[in-house]
């Protein structure tokens, strides 16, 4: 692989544990640049841990995480803040801080005991407050405000850092349908209209499908599957890697795969 065509990030052979038990073993795996990528699997497959070792929070016992071609072990924290942002699964504020002050969070990485606050810190938070429809919420309380709002507000603190590489840790977790659909419209907005590559951990299969351009499928720490949600969502995938006996159909809206649950009900009629 040529350096132009080396992802800016990928993990090399990697295996990661929690005190003596191995989650991921022996993983390689690349991002694709300018997409979204969303990492899908069953419950306890290794989807978080895996996402959580790319941002550098986790540290593998075995292999290596390259950002830009390094191994980010070896970057510096705040470099590291500056490439890539997180935000995490079921992030908690401290109470009474307002939206503006957490968006504005987003900017530690860029200051400095002799770079202080200025006017681009101010026009990188206006910004991500625009974009994230979040302006007016300025002046709340981060925990009055709805699951929805919250998790626009956290995805602005992210975009506050104004890095390229996004990773999102099942930012739909407890949002119902209409609030999952609208944080996955600007995660859409983030790779069509803004160029940021985007890889997030989801459930619903269906909306990964219909708002990524590549999944990757885990199960049991491996990955199993990889490339297009069309290439990768079938009958046989499904039954081997989530237990689940399914029909693929076309979305009526996006085209995309749909998976259709057969369950008990479906196979008596």
């Amino acid at each position: 692989m040529t350096p132009a065509a080396r992802p800016r990030l990928c993990a090399e052979r990697l295996s990661v544990g929690y005190d003596a038990t191995t989650i991921i073993e022996n993983l390689d795996v690349e991002i694709r640049t300018g997409q979204v990528t969303t990492i899908v699997g069953p419950n306890g497959c290794g989807k978080s841990t895996l996402l959580r070792t790319l941002s550098r929070l986790l540290t593998p016992s075995a292999g290596r995480v390259l950002l830009d071609g390094h191994d980010i072990a070896d970057q510096k924290p705040k470099h590291v803040a500056r490439t890539l942002g997180l935000l995490p699964q079921n992030p908690v504020a401290p109470d009474g801080l307002t939206v503006s002050d957490l968006v504005s969070r987003g900017r530690h990485p860029h200051q400095s005991w002799f770079r202080q606050w200025s006017s681009d810190d101010e026009q990188a938070v206006a910004q991500a407050m625009e974009l994230t429809s979040t302006t007016a919420l300025a002046d709340r309380a981060v925990d009055s405000l709805s699951g929805g709002q919250r998790q626009r507000v956290w995805i602005a603190m992210t975009l506050a850092q104004q890095t390229d590489l996004i990773l999102l840790d099942e930012p739909t977790t407890y949002l119902d349908l209409a609030h999952a659909v609208d944080v996955l419209d600007l995660v859409d907005e983030l790779r069509t209209d803004h160029g940021k590559t985007v890889v997030m951990v989801l459930h619903d299969l269906n909306l990964a499908a219909r708002y990524s351009d590549a999944l990757v499928v885990m199960r049991a720490g491996e990955i199993v599957a990889e490339g297009a949600p069309e290439d990768v969502l079938t009958p046989e995938l499904l039954a081997a890697s989530f237990g689940l006996t399914s029909q693929i159909v076309s979305d009526p809206i996006s085209g995309t795969p749909m998976v259709v649950p057969i369950g008990r009900r479906g196979r008596c009629l």
